[in-house]
């Protein structure tokens, strides 16, 4: 086989970007190639409501985005990303009218956490004042030997219990254990079911060693830093160019997809055959989200003004109560009592709305590709925690999982984490091959493989390496 020159990479989100920049950083010719008019995949900013109001499509709030060891390696900074850092990483209001904040000082956070704080304090420190080992050999492949494996042995005893197990046998106080709950609901698993603890205690350390800060002007000044920097190098964007089929790409060229294990198929045609072709036809996609994007006259007038500190608040009361949402949406079931995840970027970054104006992004879990518009539901939850929150309403935008597959393909029924996070697909993402197809010179890296959702281009980053070292140039 000829050694290819240039590569192709088809999807500008930032695995698909990450991918183009190790690449271009090899030496290669590289070229994106993008369906929509704005890149960037899920971290895209649009213009959803009124004139003036830049709203994020998909992520909001990125602490892998700052806890990325690819990321962090790279000048970003000097391309223009800029992370603001809340007074808070996450408040967590609950049904007493109080809130609890986790502190970004992980010293703060135990004294505020009380008689839970030395428990808070065991579990995270050691991933904390380790965060670039711990990063680095959880964000990628599990199938492959740490690097570090004592510190990875202290997580896996822990991440691979049920969430709810976890905490009630670690925390004494319910205040405690609904903050860890509403963290662990990011992973969309059921609290009962094996290894849900690993993303709450993933996110929870990541708001000690790197906070959960919004990029200044939105989602899409992390796509534009990493556009700036892969046109530094030589590569190449193109935008609206919608690929049908591989055959449509330059010949003989290294081709890297983020897309869906759907999407891979249906453009690869007879390049994938067998036994490959059959697991990617039968990889399962998880639960889906429901969003509604707000513009606001005023913040959010929440009962506990201590959410006032954060970009982000959890909105769904006890442990009970979340456990019982997540459970809901895993078996294909809407609550009427939705768990929600709120962000409120405008507090700490005026650029995104007209002065004294304000916006918030809100969503909850549904089952994959619902019809059930859950927005009452969603502003009954905002206002059960922030009482005159429809007073403060000029416009909104609703995205079902079908508006969100429709504006970005890879999000398959509304499945924002590329994928169900069961125990086969957490191992076998999307297959035993991880990014290697049976195609030497065709790779996959979208959020449907290791480590998988996310804004950190580790999945884009992975794939890039495995085809340098294929290719010698590793």
């Amino acid at each position: 086989m000829t050694e290819p020159v240039r590569a192709s990479v088809i999807g500008s989100g930032p695995n698909g970007l990450a991918a183009a920049i190790v690449l271009a950083q090899a030496g290669m010719e590289v070229d994106v190639f993008e369906a929509e008019a704005v890149p960037g995949g899920a971290a895209r900013t649009l213009p959803l409501t009124l004139p003036g109001f830049r709203h994020d499509f998909g992520s909001a709030v990125h602490p892998m985005g700052a806890g990325s060891p690819f990321f962090r390696s790279l000048p970003l900074a000097a391309h223009g990303l800029e992370w603001i850092q809340p007074d808070a990483p996450l408040a967590h209001p609950l049904n007493d009218g109080s809130a609890v904040l986790l502190e970004r000082d992980l010293d703060e956070a135990a004294a505020v956490l009380g008689r839970d704080g030395r428990a808070w304090n065991g579990m995270m420190r050691p991933l904390v004042e380790n965060w670039a080992d711990f990063a680095g050999d959880t964000l990628g492949p599990l199938l492959r030997a740490p690097r570090h494996p004592f510190l990875l042995a202290k997580f896996g005893m822990r991440a691979v219990q049920p969430a709810r197990f976890l905490a009630k046998h670690t925390f004494t106080e319910e205040r405690t254990r609904a903050l860890f709950a509403g963290i662990a609901a990011h992973s969309f698993m059921s609290l009962d079911a094996p290894l849900s603890a690993a993303v709450g205690i993933m996110l929870g350390a990541a708001a000690h060693a790197a906070g959960w800060p919004v990029p200044r002007g939105g989602a899409q000044s992390i796509t534009d830093a990493l556009l700036s920097l892969l046109t530094s190098l030589g590569g190449r964007v193109h935008t609206s160019t919608r690929v049908g089929s591989l055959d449509e790409l330059p010949k003989n060229s290294l081709v890297m997809c983020d897309v869906s294990p759907r999407a891979l198929l249906a453009m690869a045609g007879e390049r994938l055959r067998g036994a490959y072709r059959a697991a990617l036809g039968d990889f399962k996609y998880g639960p889906g989200s429901f969003k509604v994007d707000y513009a606001l006259s005023a913040p959010a007038p929440w009962r506990a003004r201590e959410c006032l500190r954060s970009a982000t608040v959890h909105l769904g009361g006890s442990m009970a109560e979340i456990a019982a949402s997540e459970e809901a949406a895993v078996r294909g079931q809407v609550s009427d009592a939705p768990f929600v995840l709120v962000a409120q970027p405008t507090l700490f970054d005026a650029t995104r709305a007209p002065e004294g104006r304000h916006i918030l992004w809100a969503y909850c879990h549904v089952p994959n590709g619902s019809t059930v518009d859950m927005a009452e539901a969603i502003e009954r939850q905002i206002e059960r925690f922030a009482p005159g929150f429809r007073e403060c309403i000029l416009a909104k935008h609703v995205s079902s999982p079908s508006t969100l597959e429709a504006m970005d393909a890879n999000l398959v029924g509304g499945d924002i984490s590329g994928g169900a996070m069961n125990l086969r697909q957490m191992v076998l993402r999307p297959t035993a091959s991880g990014y290697a197809t049976p195609d030497p010179r065709l790779y996959l890296c979208s959020s449907s493989t290791p480590p998988g959702a996310g804004v950190h281009g580790m999945c884009g980053y992975h794939a890039a390496k495995l085809a340098l070292k294929r290719l010698g140039r590793g």
